[in-house]
């Protein structure tokens, strides 16, 4: 199963046009103080929301406002430029992740009367006039759209009704690592749908304030037992929780998978993966379902960490590198002890391995790591096309 791509599916009217490219660099010079009231408003007038729905610790850090606002701004900047890059991978990650929230149409209405107060309250109803509101409200609502279709067509191919994504999940097994993340693998009563490698589910905890928040985590483990693994590094206030509190038995709010990485055995190509710290866990994920269906491709494994200690899943990944007769494994330690022969000391370069010759590469890790291989490949001669990128964070935006 691939991925079809995201179509724009509208044109926005030449007036509406006209006004956005004058705008724009207005409303992009204000659009970090638009999105803080924005949230401000929103969560004033739905504090559920923030308690419930959106990531506190993103909200903290301002990471999902800007994540929000240069989404928006990079849909608009294709509209009233087509010869630009097209969002289409940005809406499909955006799409995914809310469908892995359960986000349903009746939300982008809640955002849409927020959102256009804190524009007309940070510019000035002088500024935004009848007119700029109505082609800002064309964009927001070509966006919202796409968004909505895309969403349905998810759930739909899910097989639940839209926003339906929740199951009561028992805990039947935890693993800690040494790393210090912990591998946890739930059962649902109402068996989880298969899932390509490399997808995610959304977990859901109510922490002791109350509070039901949600992070998400890749799958480790390959569909047709009706199981999901997944694993938890100990960061954030989610993270900690579970890693402090959930034991076999347990129940928690987990979600059916979603996550748009292209199927590994689509391309008929060579396959590099690589990972920075629990960015590995897709990647193992991806190893498990070539182990089990397709252990002649050929693979170049690389993973970047601080120290062969903090190296999540290390174990493992060295078993099923091991078990495919086509694969090599390269490491780059920040802080190498000499206990890890064939380690490299430093940061991940790619002018330190091949490339094998019309890869396709699976990428994944915190911002700068992405941001910064991305670029090293495209410098090493691998089109943007062929680099297919995951984030764990709110920030797909930076892909784009």
């Amino acid at each position: 199963m691939t991925t079809a791509p995201v179509a724009v599916g509208e044109e926005l009217a030449p007036a509406h046009a006209q006004i956005i490219a004058a705008t724009l660099p207005l409303v992009g010079a204000h659009i970090d103080e638009i999105t803080t009231v924005f949230y401000s408003r929103m969560f004033s007038a739905r504090p559920e929301l923030l308690r419930n729905l959106f990531n506190r610790g993103n909200q903290a850090q301002g990471a999902q406002q800007r994540a929000l606002a240069a989404s928006i701004a990079t849909y608009a900047t294709h509209l009233v430029d087509p010869n630009l890059p097209h969002p289409d991978e940005l809406l499909s990650r955006i799409g995914h992740k809310h469908a892995s929230l359960g986000i349903t149409a009746d939300q982008y209405d809640i955002v849409h009367e927020h959102l256009f107060a804190a524009i007309v309250e940070v510019l000035g109803a002088d500024t935004v006039t009848a007119e700029v509101a109505e082609a800002w409200d064309a964009v927001y609502w070509m966006m919202a759209r796409t968004l909505i279709e895309l969403e349905h067509g998810l759930y739909a191919a899910a097989g639940v009704v839209d926003g339906d994504v929740y199951r009561r999940a028992r805990v039947v097994a935890r693993v800690d690592d040494p790393s210090g993340a912990v591998l946890l693998s739930v059962r649902s009563a109402q068996p989880f749908t298969d899932f390509r490698p490399g997808q995610y589910v959304s977990v859901g905890v109510t922490l002791p304030d109350g509070a039901r928040q949600l992070r998400q985590y890749s799958l480790i483990n390959t569909p047709g037992d009706g199981d999901l693994t997944f694993a938890v590094r100990p960061l954030g206030e989610v993270s900690n929780w579970i890693r402090a509190n959930v034991q076999v038995g347990d129940v928690l709010d987990v979600t059916v998978p979603f996550g748009d990485l292209p199927d590994p055995e689509a391309h008929h190509r060579p396959l590099v993966l690589v990972s920075a710290g629990i960015g590995i866990t897709p990647m193992i994920g991806i190893l498990e379902h070539l182990a089990a269906v397709a252990p002649a491709t050929t693979v170049r494994v690389w993973h970047a960490d601080r120290s062969a200690a903090t190296h999540p899943l290390r174990e493992r990944q060295q078993e099923l590198v091991a078990a495919l007769p086509d694969a090599t494994l390269d490491l780059w330690y920040e802080e190498a002890d000499g206990s890890k022969p064939g380690a490299r000391e430093g940061l991940l370069n790619v002018g330190d391995v091949e490339v094998p010759e019309d890869a396709e590469v699976y990428l994944c890790g915190g911002n700068g790591f992405v941001q910064a291989v991305r670029s090293q490949l495209q410098e090493n001669g691998v089109p943007a096309e062929r680099v297919h990128c995951e984030l764990f964070s709110p920030n797909d935006w930076l892909l784009s």
